[in-house]
């Protein structure tokens, strides 16, 4: 635990807060970075441009702003929460009335110097909006179903706002990750379950709704061999390099699938089985290791944390981010449908980067203020 007391923790100065800072989360972070980087410099053969020098400036200015996001006092985040939520809410309005479009779905802003992706914000607002509905909110009235119809709400507008993109796989991410905030706050099992036979009982609604390339991938998941050069090249292509890797790989930039330009995306959604095709299974265990070290990491601080908003914080953006790591290797090995996850850290992309560092600013924000207590209401004492 902290060398300060509780009263030393309520009013630590910022150099105290710097010295605070959990370093080896911070070490584990670069090191995971720095494997996106050097796959990212063998994604171009060999070459720091396009992709692995713009991707470590990005982590630079995200470094910093992780740090920064640690060192405000949790009780701004716990303040302006839906102030954030709001302003991502915003955000994919604009996408859907002015996005630009881009491989056939319209997600991304244009800011000229690089393309926001308002769904990318958005998982971490719901988190820090989610959490703080839940902490000004007693477990009694937690029980009672008319104090969930806010947070469903909010969890259901942006929601329907990337399915209009149409981005699915973020969708149902955003879902599942909020619902891992309800069930931490203590919403009853029941109520899942209900909501389970709901959803299992809306498929054929869902399935006339969707469109035909996302029909297309929940066919192709089940049988990838019905259209090898279609539809099904992408997984096909994917476990063919991952088998080629063997169990040390064909070693550093010298995947032939991934250099030959079999594997698609390469840089992004499949970066993963680049990695495995050049260090084998020992490199994708390896890697996995390290996101399983994160994710300890977080479930640490998250339990340590006195007060309910931070706990719900640490731990949203604890199983959130686990949960794209284990969708996107889940989804290159052909474990589940292709949806489009990046691999947090790894993958190349500007907007994903900073918010997955925001995140990890957020963790670390609750590790440094682990012993603050927050008060239930603003009226409350301590507030």
């Amino acid at each position: 635990m902290g060398l300060l007391s509780d009263s030393g923790q309520q009013n630590m100065t910022l150099g105290q807060k710097f010295w605070q800072l959990n370093w080896g989360l911070i070490l584990l972070i670069t090191l995971v970075s720095c494997i996106g980087f050097a796959m990212l410099y063998s994604a171009a053969n060999g070459s720091w441009d396009p992709w692995a020098k713009r991707q470590a400036m990005v982590f630079g200015l995200g470094l910093v702003f992780m740090i920064a996001v640690a060192l405000i006092d949790i009780k701004f985040w716990l303040r302006s929460a839906y102030f954030w939520y709001f302003v991502a809410l915003v955000l994919l309005v604009v996408v859907e009335v002015a996005g630009h479009i881009g491989m056939g779905a319209q997600r991304w802003i244009d800011l000229k110097v690089f393309k926001l992706q308002p769904s990318e914000v958005m998982k971490v607002a719901m988190v820090l909006a989610l959490a703080r509905y839940f902490h000004g909110v007693s477990m009694d009235d937690i029980g009672r179903p008319s104090y969930l119809i806010i947070p469903i709400v909010m969890v259901v507008v942006p929601v329907l706002l990337i399915l209009r993109q149409p981005d699915l796989g973020t969708s149902l991410m955003l879902v599942i990750g909020s619902g891992v905030i309800f069930f931490l706050a203590g919403v009853r099992l029941w109520k899942f379950a209900l909501v389970g036979l709901a959803g299992l009982g809306s498929l054929p609604v869902v399935w006339s709704f969707m469109h035909g390339y996302q029909k297309q991938r929940v066919l192709t998941f089940l049988n990838p061999e019905s259209d090898p050069l279609g539809s099904g090249y992408h997984i096909m292509q994917s476990k063919i390099a991952m088998g080629a890797g063997g169990m040390f790989g064909q070693g550093f930039i010298q995947g032939t699938q991934s250099h030959l330009n079999f594997l698609p995306e390469k840089q992004t959604d499949f970066i993963f089985t680049m990695l495995t095709e050049e260090f084998g299974f020992v490199g994708g265990v390896t890697l996995i290791t390290l996101y399983g070290l994160l994710f300890i990491y977080g479930l640490a601080i998250s339990l340590q944390c006195r007060s309910q908003f931070g706990r719900l914080v640490g731990m949203g953006v604890t199983t959130t981010f686990a949960l794209y790591v284990f969708v996107n290797i889940a989804m290159v090995t052909g474990v589940i449908p292709v949806v489009g996850a990046p691999l947090p850290l790894v993958s190349y992309g500007g907007t994903a980067m900073i918010v997955v560092l925001g995140g990890f600013g957020l963790l670390m924000n609750v590790f440094v203020h682990r012993d603050v207590r927050i008060p239930r209401r603003w009226s409350d004492p301590l507030s």
